[in-house]
Order: C-alpha cells, then structure tokens, then sequence
C-alpha cells in the first residue's frame, strides 16, 4: 500500500521536473542543449516536438508488430516472475476447509532447502543462479548490439532456458536429487533474463514516432503482465516438489517465445528488404523535418 501511495506521489511530482526536451530543460546549458540534441538526433526520433494525436495511438493499435512485441513479452514473464517461486521461497501452506487450519505437510520444500541449507546459508545459495544471469544478460546484450539484432539471440536465450526446465522436469526425485534441480536452475535463470532484457527492448529501438512508440510499449507491459498473473497461480504446495504444471506452463511459453521471435525476425526482414528496394536508409532520422515515424520506407527495422 505505501509502496503504491509513494508511486503515485512521485508520477505526479514528475510532471513538473522531467522535461521532454533539451529545449524545454531550463538547468541545461546552450552548448548542452546542441550536445544532447545530436545524441538524440543520430539515435531516434526523440528529438522531434511531436503533438499527441489519436492517430497514432491508432497506428500502433493496427500494426501486429506492436501486438507481437507485447506477446513476446508476455511469454517470458511467465518463467520470468515464477522463477524464485521455486528455487528458495516457501509456498503457502494448503487450508483443510473443513478444520479450517493448514496443513503442514503440504509445505513442500524447494531446491536449496533440499540442499540441506537453511536460513542466512539458503539465501545465500540463491545469488548464484542470478550472478549467472547478470553475467549471460550482459554478454548477450553486447552481442546483440555488435551484430545489429535482436530475435537470434532472444532464441537462443529462450532455448537456453528451455534446457533448465528439462532438466527441472526431468528430474523425477527431486528431492533427493536437489543438485539436479539446482543445475536446471541456472540454465533457466540464464536464459530467462536476457531474453526479458531483449524483448523489453525491442519495441524501444523499433517503433518510431514518439505516441506510437509510447502506445507500443505500454502494450507490451499489459500484456506482458498477464502471464505474471497466471504463472504466481501455477505453482501450487500440492504439486511439489517437482511442479509438474508450473515447470511444465514455463516450459511452453518458453517455446511460445521462440515462435513469436521467429515469426518477428521474418516479418521484419522482409519488411526491410522490400524497403530496401524502395529508397535508401536514413539513420539520423531526429534531423530529418518531413519524419512521419516507421512506415516512412526511410526507417529499418533491428530483427
């Protein structure tokens, strides 16, 4: 509740001091201004003073990219929120309705504890998986960058995963074989985060004008957010300690991730190379006085 009451607090003091212009900033200097204006100019559209129309709320609601790109989100906020859920986190006892009091065996144990490990040790045991994916998230965004794309290595991140939730349901005693789950856990982790980072990031690079780009992202978050809503509901006390359903949805939407990728890198490198065909590309598009946003056959798409 405070941590809603402190969002809206601050959403509403950020009208008056985050400024949507180098122009409009009153703390910048003019040689700052004409700095930060080139930045912007050779790396997007930011720099245009586009006014809000509806028209373009309504190009980023027709175009299926924008619809795509919140899909391939949606599939890995699924395994994305529900990770910790079994990796250290106690799941919540199941209620006897009828005495009306938990039943505690059906507190089922997860990895680490399994382990043998408790209390500060457990925790501890958990840095390992996300100190692998911290190091996987860096190394595949700077690999995207470099080759200029993004659907390869969001693949191959979620094919990544997809080994770790194998090894999670494939192992049939998990615990007392807790090492084999621990194992799945750092493919999983390690191929989760980057492919987030990267679907998150797609839409940001991809969507030009600045209300459509603000629609598209907004888009991707709701319905992103809604496999978070249904994976916390996936993994049950009851089903431990393999979480057979849980394991299994992360799984498919994980393979859901690899389709929608796919079916987005071919989408756009199409698209490119008709446009190719068309007129030739203008990066510096913030300069550029006659921009319309990406339908212009200037713009190209990072696939």
């Amino acid at each position: 509740m405070q941590e809603g009451i402190a969002t809206v607090v601050v959403a509403v003091a950020a009208y008056w001091f985050i400024y949507n212009y180098p122009e409009t900033a009153e703390f910048l200097s003019d040689k700052e201004r004409r700095f930060i204006r080139r930045r912007l100019a050779a790396d997007s559209d930011a720099t245009h003073d586009e006014r809000f129309t509806w028209g373009n709320v309504a190009k980023a609601l027709r175009d299926p990219k924008c619809w795509l790109y919140g899909l391939s989100f949606h599939t890995m906020s699924l395994p994305l929120y529900t990770f910790s859920l079994f990796l250290v986190r106690p799941l919540a006892p199941v209620v006897d309705v009828c005495s009306s009091r938990a039943d505690s065996v059906s507190l089922q144990p997860t990895i680490i504890k399994d382990l043998g490990y408790k209390a500060a040790n457990a925790q501890l045991l958990t840095i390992p998986p996300y100190a692998f994916a911290f190091m996987t998230t860096i190394g595949v965004a700077t690999l995207s960058e470099r080759i200029g794309h993004r659907a390869l290595p969001l693949i191959g991140s979620a094919l990544f995963a997809i080994i770790g939730y194998i090894i999670l349901l494939s192992n049939s005693d998990p615990t007392s074989r807790p090492g084999v789950s621990y194992l799945g856990t750092f493919f999983a982790a390690g191929g989760i985060y980057p492919a987030t980072a990267l679907a998150l990031s797609w839409p940001a690079i991809n969507v030009s004008g600045q209300t459509k780009r603000a629609v598209a992202n907004a888009m991707q978050i709701s319905i992103g957010n809604l496999g978070a809503v249904l994976g916390t509901q996936l993994y049950r006390s009851t089903d431990g300690p393999r979480y057979f359903v849980g394991h299994g949805f992360a799984l498919g939407y994980l393979v859901g991730e690899v389709v929608v990728s796919s079916i987005l890198y071919f989408l756009l490198k199409r698209e490119n190379q008709r446009r190719e065909a068309i007129t030739p590309e203008v990066k510096e598009v913030g300069d550029l006085a006659d921009w319309s946003g990406d339908d212009d056959p200037r713009w190209r798409f990072q696939y």
